[in-house]
């Protein structure tokens, strides 16, 4: 079931209708209008409607009798995750059936809602956990096993298997469909490589990246990770052929040395609007040119400071 919270009904240019039009576009049509979604107006600065956000949630649960079993081994989702200089990765995650507890697994400290340290978290209850050996990405699923040794089976298969399948599919990429297509002039592949501070970043940037892709071109976000780009990145990227964005996280001196040696381009940004703006042009240049003279104002021009292969993006 989905719950709608239109939030910011504070604001004077507030338009609940709006949203309500743009969603049901997507298939999803308020009850007012026919449909059997749930809308709730709220303003989270304003700490209007959150009572009635409250309500509808438990009247869902109610008539749907959606339940959890709080006895058994904890399962949940990853929500968001991020790498801690001081903490190491740090991930929040979202129970949704057992109840999790400090020192299930690698799990050496929970933290709820307001930043207090809790030793239990059953379902429903959103908690920030540390000791992870890596950064999950966001929508990850947390299990936990009985045993460590089941528990490093398990994730070493899932890893192999999915790393396996990105391989695969940039092979097929690569060398097959993809390359008949260019040599046909149907389309052009632009593979991208996204790392950022925290997992929700990659997601929104990959999203808004592959909405640039056209008949003619194909934007392609292949591989996404939380954290500073480092050598692997760079191999991928060689192998590949795609270029690597970061988005608030940089280049180790390593990285950059073998982005020179293997003629990657590496790009950082700290504004998203920033990265889209640069790939759209990219994209407009691979395909076939128009001319045209364009004189811009102090404001508006950006500059590109170049190490030789690796490209640092900033705004002036």
């Amino acid at each position: 079931p989905i719950i709608v919270a239109v939030n910011k009904i504070d604001k004077p240019a507030a338009n609940i209708d709006r949203v309500k039009q743009e969603l049901s576009e997507q298939g999803v049509i308020s009850e007012d209008w026919g449909g059997d979604t749930i809308f709730v107006p709220v303003s989270a600065k304003k700490h209007m409607g959150i009572e009635d956000l409250l309500e509808m949630i438990l009247l869902v649960a109610e008539v749907q009798e959606l339940k959890a079993n709080p006895n058994r081994a904890a399962k949940g989702t990853i929500i968001e995750a991020k790498l801690d200089k001081g903490r190491g990765p740090v991930a929040t995650v979202l129970v949704e059936k057992g109840t999790l507890n400090k020192g299930d697994g690698k799990v050496r400290a929970m933290f709820n809602s307001k930043g207090k340290k809790i030793n239990q978290a059953g379902p429903s209850v959103p908690v920030e956990i540390l000791g992870l050996n890596e950064t999950p990405l966001a929508g990850d699923i947390l299990v936990v096993m009985e045993n460590e040794k089941d528990a490093k089976n398990i994730a070493e298969k899932r890893k192999d298997k999915k790393h396996k399948e990105s391989m695969n599919a940039t092979s097929k990429a690569s060398l097959d469909d993809l390359f008949e297509r260019i040599q046909k002039g149907e389309v052009k592949d632009l593979n991208i490589i996204i790392k950022a501070d925290v997992s929700g970043s990659i997601e929104a940037v990959k999203q808004s990246l592959q909405k640039l892709s056209m008949d003619e071109v194909k934007v392609n976000p292949i591989h996404g990770g939380v954290g500073g780009i480092n050598e692997n990145d760079v191999m991928l990227a060689s192998a590949s052929n795609a270029i690597v964005i970061g988005f608030n996280v940089r280049p180790s001196i390593a990285a950059m040395e073998l982005a020179k040696k293997e003629n990657v381009d590496i790009r950082t940004y700290n504004i998203i609007y920033q990265a889209i703006e640069d790939i759209q042009q990219a994209v407009k240049g691979m395909l076939t040119p128009v001319y045209k003279e364009v004189v811009m104002g102090r404001a508006e021009v950006r500059q590109t400071f170049k190490v030789p292969n690796v490209g640092i993006v900033a705004g002036v």
